[in-house]
């Protein structure tokens, strides 16, 4: 039995995704409405860069599953309990490839699998339970911080704050997470052949200092309007190099369509 799967009750089978609460937060519950509503762009925006640049060497796109601002369902005897982080991966499960099929939530022990990274993005309302340093009240779940360290034992947690750029990285060694130094704002993961840092640029017509993922060159890995941007880039430069080709041809008397 793993860290985060709780015993079977016997005649009574542990909800699925489809008996829980969904990611609506209009829905009965899910945390508080207003706190969800206070959700601003950038929580919009980075989570996409995230997922556009998460591209494993080591792991096919078909064998994770990546969710943003989901529900994260870890505790089989208080099935209701949950955490919603802003950005989590887990390796070694399938994607849907199907709408019908599409996870409504993620419950840990229906998948079977813990998340490997969760990243929170800090803001002044979560900055304190993201950082661990709020206590569990009596009675109530366990805190975010509990949660990923104690319970799931996820490998990695990574916080990013916007407001002063400082990308801090929490490895889990024993049953404890450790800080780990960073001389530059990036991260490696072995794991996945891929490194996490904070780049200054363009996204979403939006310039800023954004978290997104980098090769084994350190090289940005390009979301696909970049990547359609470089194929045009590319197609109008080979244009022109014809162009100038065929005007040199006329210029020594050929014609370049005979050619």
């Amino acid at each position: 039995m793993g860290p985060f799967e709780a015993p079977r009750r016997l005649g009574s089978p542990l909800p699925t995704m489809y008996d829980l609460p969904s990611e609506d937060p209009e829905e009965p519950g899910l945390p508080d409405v207003r706190v969800s509503a206070s959700r601003d762009e950038f929580h919009d925006f980075q989570p996409q860069l995230l997922r556009e640049t998460c591209q494993p060497l080591h792991y096919s796109t078909d064998d994770l599953f990546i969710g943003t601002d989901l529900n994260l369902y870890y505790d089989s005897r208080h099935p209701l309990w949950h955490k919603r982080p802003d950005w989590f991966v887990v390796l070694g499960v399938p994607r849907s490839r199907r709408q019908e099929d599409l996870r409504w939530s993620y419950v840990v022990w229906d998948e079977g699998v813990a998340p490997f990274l969760v990243v929170e993005l800090l803001s002044p309302g979560t900055e304190a339970e993201d950082l661990g340093q709020t206590l569990r009240d009596v009675n109530q779940p366990p805190t975010k911080w509990q949660v990923y360290e104690h319970l799931l034992r996820i490998p990695y947690y990574v916080l990013f704050d916007r407001y002063d750029n400082q990308l801090r990285a929490f490895q889990l060694v024993g049953t404890r997470y450790q800080e780990v130094p960073l001389a530059e704002p990036r991260f490696w993961f072995e794991e996945l052949g891929l490194g996490l840092g904070v780049w200054h640029g363009r996204y979403q017509d939006t310039v800023g200092q954004w978290l997104r993922w980098y090769d084994d060159q350190g090289q940005w890995i390009l979301t696909s309007a970049e990547r359609a941007e470089q194929e045009r880039q590319r197609a109008e430069q080979e244009q022109q190099r014809a162009e100038r080709l065929a005007e040199r041809l006329r210029s020594l008397g050929v014609d370049p369509d005979t050619v």
